[in-house]
C-alpha cells in the first residue's frame, strides 16, 4: 500500500478506542465484579504494558486488513475484519483464559467479556473500514449507475 495513512490512522484509531474503553469497562464500571470473580488480581495494574500491547495489536490488525479484504475498502468490510479477528481474540481472550484462569463466576466473566469484546471489535471495524475508505486504495465494488433511461 502507497498511502500509510489509513494504516496509522486504524492502528491510532484502535488504541484511542480501545484502551479508554478497557480502563472504563475494567477498573471503573466492573472492577468490583471484576475483583470478585478474580479476573482483577493486581492492586496497581501496569498501564504502560496494557497500552504497548493494545498499540501492537492495532498495527498488526491494521496491517492485515488490506490482505483480508482484498481492496475492498468498505465500512461493511472493516466490520466482517473486526468480526473474525474479534472472534479470534475472544476465543483466546475469554474461553482460554476462563480455561485456565481462577475465575469463580465463569456465568458473569463470559457474559461481560463478551459485550466487552463486540463493543471493542464494533468501534474498531467502524474507523477501519472509515479510515481505508477515505485514505486507502477505492473499493472494487460496482458503483451504481446513475444514467438515464
Amino acid at each position: 500500500m502507497k498511502n500509510m495513512k489509513p494504516l496509522a490512522l486504524s492502528a491510532l484509531g484502535y488504541l484511542c478506542s480501545t484502551f479508554p474503553l478497557a480502563i472504563v469497562w475494567h477498573l471503573i464500571l466492573f472492577k468490583e465484579t471484576y475483583e470478585e470473580i478474580g479476573y482483577i488480581s493486581r492492586e496497581d495494574p501496569i498501564f504502560v504494558l496494557g497500552f504497548l500491547s493494545i498499540l501492537i495489536q492495532g498495527v498488526i490488525m491494521s496491517l492485515a486488513f488490506p490482505i483480508f479484504s482484498r481492496s475492498n475498502f468498505t465500512v461493511k468490510a472493516g466490520l466482517r475484519y473486526a468480526l473474525a479477528v474479534g472472534v479470534f481474540f475472544w476465543t483466546s481472550h475469554v474461553l482460554a483464559f476462563a480455561a485456565k484462569g481462577d475465575i469463580h463466576r465463569l456465568d458473569l466473566f463470559i457474559p461481560l467479556e463478551t459485550i466487552y469484546l463486540a463493543i471493542q471489535f464494533s468501534l474498531y471495524g467502524l474507523l477501519l473500514g472509515f479510515f481505508f475508505r477515505q485514505w486507502g486504495t477505492p473499493s472494487r465494488e460496482p458503483k451504481a449507475n446513475t444514467e438515464s433511461v
